[in-house]
């Protein structure tokens, strides 16, 4: 069965690229899950040493709007630049990826943002990603 947002990109009749640029740049408010079924492949990978968030793309080198695959810890540009992280999620089916430009956490299989605060497993890499970014530990959040 095809997932909301691809099943609105067919009926729009709009490429994927095509769709992704009108839609998937809107702001507002996003919740991001709580939990996922897709963290397993995590364990094989070591998020204690990360490349640094101005790492380019493997690929293409581009400087910005990189992200880094938690399963491999390959560094990988998103969507709106050449999408090679999404082509490596296709051909790796590594599900989850930290954005080196706002620390947030994607699961590409769950289509959805994950909360690094909160879920236990994800937390270490985004203190770790947010120490190599600014220089200083990332302030707590409320309870």
């Amino acid at each position: 069965m095809a997932s909301s947002s691809s099943q609105s990109r067919q009926e729009s009749g709009l490429s994927e690229e095509d769709y992704d640029l009108i839609h998937g740049s809107e702001s507002g408010w996003v919740d991001a899950r709580t939990s996922c079924n897709h963290l397993s492949s995590l364990s094989a990978a070591d998020l204690t040493h990360i490349p640094t968030p101005n790492t380019p793309c493997n690929t293409c080198q581009h400087p910005t709007e990189n992200w880094l695959c938690l399963s491999c810890k390959e560094v990988l540009c998103g969507r709106f630049v050449n999408r090679h992280m999404l082509h490596h999620f296709r051909q790796t089916n590594h599900s989850v990826a930290l954005s080196f430009s706002d620390l947030s956490v994607w699961c590409f299989s769950c289509d959805a943002y994950l909360d690094a605060q909160v879920i236990h497993q994800l937390r270490p890499v985004h203190q770790l990603a947010y120490i190599l970014k600014f220089n200083q530990p990332p302030p707590l959040r409320p309870s």
